[in-house]
Parts: C-alpha cells; structure tokens; sequence
C-alpha cells in the first residue's frame, strides 16, 4: 500500500505523523530526532504544545534537507482572527525555523466565538495563496463546524485532524470529510487517551485487537495504526520511547484482512475521550501563545 496520501490541493503528505502531543520541550528534541532516524517524515505538532522551537532543532540535527520533512502546526484559539492568525504563523515558523509550512491547521473551532474561526481561517486563505503554507485545515471540526466554515470561506480544509481509534470512530464526521474531499487524520489514532480513564478496557488490552495482533505477529498499537491506514485515513502517533517509535512505524509489511477491520469498526461505542470541541471557549481554554 502507498505510504502517502493526496490531499485535495494536489500535495502529498506522509500518511502515518509523528505527534508530539503533551511532549516536554526538554523530551522533544530527543523523540523527533529518533523519529526521523526511524523514518518518519511528517511531524505534527502545534503552537499550544509549546515545542515547535524543539521540532525545529531536530529537523536541522538531522541532517535531512527540509524538503524531505512534511511539517504541520496548528494555530491556537487565542490567535483567531484575520490579522492574529497571520501573526500566528510567523511565530510557528520562526519557531520551527522554516520559511514555509507544509499544513498549518486550526486547532479547534470556536463556537462561541465563530467570527473569529472564519476570520483566522480567511487568513490561512491568504497564507495559501501567498505560498506561506502548502495547504491548510481544521482540526476537531464537526460536521456543523464544516458547513458554515465552508459557508463562509472558498478553500475546501485539506484535512480534518480529529479524535479516532476503535472506541471513538467520529463515522458521521469521517463521512462529512469523506463527501468534501478532506483527508481524515486521526490524533490519539491507538487509543492512548483511553489508558487515563477510569474503569474500561484500554484499546491496548481489547481482547479483539489482541488476538488480530496475535494472528499477525504484530502488537496491538501496530494493529491499529494498520486499521487507520487501510482505512483511507493519516494518522499520529506519538511517543518518547525509542523502541515504540519505531515499532509504530513498522506498519506497511502486513495487511488485515476484511473481516478484521470490520472487527475492529465494530468496536466503536461512540464515546468522546477528548474535550467536547463546542465546550472550548477563549474565557476556559484561551492562553498567550508566547511570541518567537
């Protein structure tokens, strides 16, 4: 199967991401280079994560020329608005040390406060067409998020970064990115946010996926990832440890069969772990994103 997928613009972009989702500036460095070493060549992150400046020095420590490196950020809530999210990608750049982004998405909708979700993503528009950013998107938008965005504005998201994996499969949101001709990219694509809750099975101790694991000889994180792939969809998945980013990127030697992916589609019990995207508003989730 191909190792990239083709955004609706036309530019490709490496399928399978490495996050660095709630990663200490100090571990960034370190697990991005590791990645890279591994084979990863497209790193998500975002400019609320506050380690773009470290993704940035691993990219130049590894010695790979930056065309080969798809770099995606996300410009948070507090810099809505047209001439904010114009100043936001030039605090992500200055971070990450790169003279253009390869996707530069908004982070969350706002709903209270949509005005400025327009307004910012106008500003992604302009940054598009002025050759800043290769392509642009949302992230944790819903179907209505998508509607009166696209009411509102002329580029079509190029991809929609969302809450996916087996517990939470969002299928009414795949299905509106699917009819516009938005990419679906899975965060916490193996489950990772289900290992905090109370009670419940993580998905890494689902009996299903362990024993479709088993038949493989794979784990069931690779499983998983595996899952996102055949299904059409980017994913992201993010760790520290050495052995497990590279266990994460070993995912294009095997294939599941049909009858093990509807297993897995059958495992949704259509339960959010993440934030609610409508309950995120400026008074509890707004925060200065820090200047370059």
């Amino acid at each position: 199967m191909t190792t990239h997928l083709t955004l609706n613009n036309g530019v490709e972009l490496p399928a399978l991401g490495f996050g660095v989702f709630q990663t200490a500036p100090a571990e960034t460095v370190v697990a991005v280079e590791a990645a890279l070493r591994t084979g990863y060549r497209h790193i998500d992150t975002a400019a609320a994560y506050g380690n773009e400046r470290e993704v940035g020095e691993a990219i130049r420590r590894s010695g790979l020329d930056r065309s080969e490196i798809f770099v995606e950020t996300k410009v948070w809530i507090s810099d809505y608005g047209y001439d904010a999210a114009l100043h936001a990608f030039e605090k992500s750049a200055a971070k990450l040390g790169v003279g253009q982004l390869d996707l530069l998405i908004l982070h969350q909708p706002l709903p209270t406060d949509f005005h400025l979700t327009i307004d910012a993503y106008r500003a992604l528009e302009q940054l598009l067409a002025d050759g800043k950013v290769r392509a642009i998107g949302v992230s944790n938008f819903m179907r209505e998020n998508l509607d009166e965005l696209l009411g509102a504005t002329s580029v079509v998201p190029a991809v929609n970064q969302i809450e996916i994996h087996p517990y939470f499969a969002q299928r009414d949101v795949l299905a509106a990115d699917a009819e516009r001709g938005i990419l679906s990219q899975a965060w916490s694509p193996i489950g990772g946010i289900t290992f905090y809750r109370t009670g419940g099975t993580s998905t890494l101790d689902d009996p299903t996926i362990a024993g479709i694991a088993a038949a493989h000889g794979k784990t069931a994180a690779q499983v998983m990832l595996r899952w996102h792939l055949q299904e059409g969809r980017s994913a992201i998945p993010k760790s520290v440890t050495p052995h497990r980013i590279e266990e994460n990127f070993d995912v294009f030697g095997f294939e599941l069969t049909e009858a093990e992916l509807r297993a897995i589609d059958a495992l949704d019990e259509g339960v959010r772990r993440g934030p609610e995207p409508a309950s995120l508003t400026l008074e509890t989730a707004g925060f200065k994103i820090p200047e370059a």
